[in-house]
């Protein structure tokens, strides 16, 4: 099968900086990245519009381009009522950065979405999406939410509740196969019309687990990507491991992407591992047997 899917790298997933990160994904052979920027070097409130500028000519100067920013705020995502007016803010300004810099996808988790809809966190969550979706869709840009903490069906019923398409999904298999037990392929079809952006990551499933206990939940212990880490790497319900060597049924997978007409990009996350560099570059190498 030769698909059309670009291939890209989360820079963060190096562990060196963005300026090296960005010239490394480089020499592996990637297309395009996607960056943090939500916090340090990368956060909106750090750049001016002539730093801007500069990061933007320097990506292209690599001949690489932007596949997605990262705008994930971690704790309860939107859960949490009394959080979420700062978060939205933040957010917006996120996906401003990511428009200006060239790409119209940020990725975000927004929290686990409850299976309760008349509770009251169901609402928080609904409102502050909306308020999202509608910003997102004024700029024609997505905030695409990581796919993992819920299972693919529960996810599309709550956007389909949502006026716009402008909150959409960053489809990663690895989280439904370690976490929720949950079918990639069948996810992908379930989601045909939200999908605009992956993450090509992979792993295992050692027991099942409460998503709340990963993903935080209010009343939880909130998200946060070192817990995550530590949690793939020597955790007792899950591991991340090079893209082939998990659960994630690559063949299948990439050929139910190309059966929905997703075009975008395939982007290597790597989370864990002592050895990034060689990691992403399998990787690469891996995806690049289906073009």
């Amino acid at each position: 099968m030769a698909i059309p899917n670009k291939i890209g790298v989360i820079v963060d997933s190096f562990k060196v900086g963005v300026r090296e990160g960005l010239v490394k994904a480089k020499e592996v052979g990637t297309d395009g990245v996607q960056i943090y920027a939500v916090s340090g070097e990368m956060d909106p409130d750090n750049l001016s519009s002539a730093q801007r500028k500069e990061l933007k000519d320097y990506i292209i100067s690599l001949g690489l381009e932007i596949s997605a920013l990262v705008g994930d705020l971690a704790g309860h995502g939107f859960q949490d009522k009394n959080e979420n007016p700062w978060k939205i803010e933040k957010s917006k300004r996120i996906l401003d950065l990511a428009v200006e810099l060239g790409t119209n996808v940020v990725t975000t988790h927004i929290g686990i979405v409850p299976d309760d809809v008349n509770g009251e966190v169901y609402h928080s969550m609904q409102k502050a999406c909306e308020e999202l979706s509608n910003y997102a869709t004024s700029l024609n840009a997505y905030f695409a939410i990581e796919t993992g903490p819920e299972t693919s069906a529960h996810l599309k019923s709550f956007l389909d509740t949502l006026s716009t398409n402008g909150l959409s999904v960053n489809f990663d298999p690895a989280n439904m196969v370690m976490v929720t037990g949950d079918d990639p392929v069948q996810g992908v079809h379930n989601l045909k019309d939200y999908i605009v952006h992956t993450h090509a990551k992979d792993g295992i499933r050692l027991h099942q687990v409460d998503p709340r206990i990963i993903y935080g939940s209010l009343g939880f212990e909130p998200l946060s990507h070192e817990k995550l880490a530590e949690m793939a790497t020597g955790g007792e319900f899950f591991r991340e491991v090079p893209l082939g060597e998990g659960k994630v049924d690559w063949p299948a997978y990439i050929q139910a992407l190309q059966d929905i007409g997703y075009k975008g990009y395939l982007t290597i996350e790597r989370e864990v591992g002592t050895n990034p560099e060689a990691d992403i570059a399998k990787a690469v190498q891996f995806l690049k047997q289906y073009k």
